[in-house]
């Protein structure tokens, strides 16, 4: 541990491994690389900047560069781009403007998180065509926002009926995909007055999570004036020098802006040039303790592989809370105390409008199969909180177990904005983590009041629904 401990990427694996690195040794050099400006932001506030609930870029980031430096005394250095590893010399080089620096490492993390995925279609080179990956896209979308509601938007001269949020609708703009980005960028883009078309591929959005699920929320999202584009594999962004018109197999739709929520792909390249394995899921492949095949190199966030704790078998799961834990643990490791970090279940959750709705486990009965398990599902609708409580709503759950031993497999859950959905995801987690059956669940000591929830958790009577379908 006399040479320094080395970090690639400066946001949420690299700098908690780092701050947890120098808690748990205080004397140890730290070197943190970052080719951007920014440090330790939450990218999964950016639509939430873009729609204008939160007010400026800064408000997403967690700690400074200033406060790494003086505060934590970490030597980090923005600015700066890996562009090699020689794992045998034990190195990494940077570019910066002022020329190249190499520098030796004891430990290595490799955080370099994802990158957007760009379709191959032609046109995604168009002025008017944006990705959500950084902070820069990010304030890009914020400032086409702020010139289209000014009246400098490249304006087409039709308008729909989803021009309803302001007097002047700014004009008619595509989203490419309907997963968690495109969604919550449909809603950020309808909020601002713009006419938003939806296009994805498939048959369904959130693809992820039950039939019940996506089917809730794209009504939902007609409710709300989305032009829902089901089925409309995008085959063109058409146009001259700027993006005039979605071209797919059956429609050309004018739009002034398009933007790009085809998911994510970890960014690997450093690594495969370093010799490092990558796993079956294209993602780095590492072992519990977060090491790849190279020794005292390690990889965690969005560029790495993760358990899956319902299969036991490598996964990519691209979010936040997985980047945290690893890159802490990751920090705990280098400093003398050895550990894992945990796996993953897929948790995850979107908001579209009025609607929230969660993930967890396995779902999609062919990935079950093909896992080695019988699934079965059973959906129930249940109040959020007693009848005779002034509010609430519905609380939708689809739960899967496997038929032959009742183990809990997943659950998609769908409900009012602020009826808690997300929350009670979390009770289902839990069961994943610890391999529990349906019975198992049936009898969890769920908390109960009526301003928050019936006697009988929606989770419960989901449990006890399902597990009544498994004893026949």
């Amino acid at each position: 541990m006399s040479d320094p401990f080395v970090v690639v990427g400066g946001d949420a694996a690299g700098m908690s491994a780092a701050s947890k690195a120098r808690r748990e040794a205080p004397d140890r050099e730290i070197v943190v690389f970052e080719k951007g400006e920014w440090v330790s932001y939450g990218a999964c506030g950016l639509p939430y900047y873009v729609k204008g609930e939160i007010q400026s870029l800064e408000a997403l980031v967690s700690v400074t560069p200033e406060e790494f430096r003086e505060e934590r005394d970490i030597d980090l250095r923005t600015g700066h781009e890996v562009v090699a590893i020689d794992t045998d010399a034990r190195t990494v080089t940077a570019e910066r403007e002022s020329g190249t620096v190499t520098q030796s490492y004891g430990e290595l993390l490799i955080a370099t998180g994802a990158e957007a995925v760009v379709p191959s279609i032609d046109g995604t080179d168009r002025e008017g065509v944006y990705t959500l990956g950084s902070m820069s896209d990010g304030k890009e979308l914020r400032e086409y926002v702020a010139r289209a509601r000014d009246g400098e938007g490249f304006q087409q001269p039709d308008r729909g009926p989803a021009c309803r949020y302001l007097e002047d609708c700014t004009g008619p703009v595509g989203v490419v995909g309907g997963g968690y980005i495109g969604i919550e960028m449909a809603e950020a883009l309808a909020a601002n007055g713009f006419e938003v078309n939806l296009f994805q591929r498939g048959d369904r959005v959130l693809k992820g999570f039950s039939d019940e699920t996506s089917e809730y929320v794209a009504d939902h999202l007609r409710e709300e004036a989305i032009a829902l584009r089901l089925g409309a594999e995008v085959t063109a962004l058409e146009g001259g020098d700027r993006v005039e018109a979605v071209a797919t197999a059956d429609d050309r739709v004018p739009v002034e802006m398009v933007l790009l929520g085809t998911g994510v792909r970890p960014r690997t390249a450093l690594a495969e040039a370093a010799g490092i394995e990558l796993g079956e899921t294209g993602a780095i492949a590492t072992d519990a303790y977060r090491e790849t095949s190279a020794p005292d190199v390690y990889a965690a966030g969005d560029c790495a592989e993760a358990t899956h704790v319902v299969t036991g078998e490598p996964t990519y799961v691209p979010l936040a809370l997985t980047a945290n834990r690893h890159g802490r643990a990751i920090g705990e490791t280098v400093t003398g105390s050895p550990t894992e970090g945990g796996g993953v279940a897929g948790t995850a959750a979107v908001k579209a409008f009025e609607v929230e709705a969660a993930r967890t486990g396995i779902l999609d009965h062919e990935e079950a199969r093909a896992a080695g398990f019988d699934p079965v599902s059973e959906t129930v609708t249940a109040k959020s909180r007693a009848g005779y409580y002034p509010k609430g709503g519905n609380v939708r759950i689809t739960l899967t177990a496997d038929r032959d031993s009742g183990r809990v497999l997943g659950a998609s859950l769908t409900s009012e904005y602020g009826e808690g959905a997300v929350h009670r995801s979390h009770a289902v987690v839990a069961a994943l983590s610890e391999g529990a059956t349906v019975a198992d669940l049936e009898n969890y000591d769920l908390a109960y009041a009526p301003p928050f929830n019936t006697t009988w958790d929606p989770v419960l009577v989901a449990a006890k629904v399902l597990g009544g379908h498994l004893r026949d």
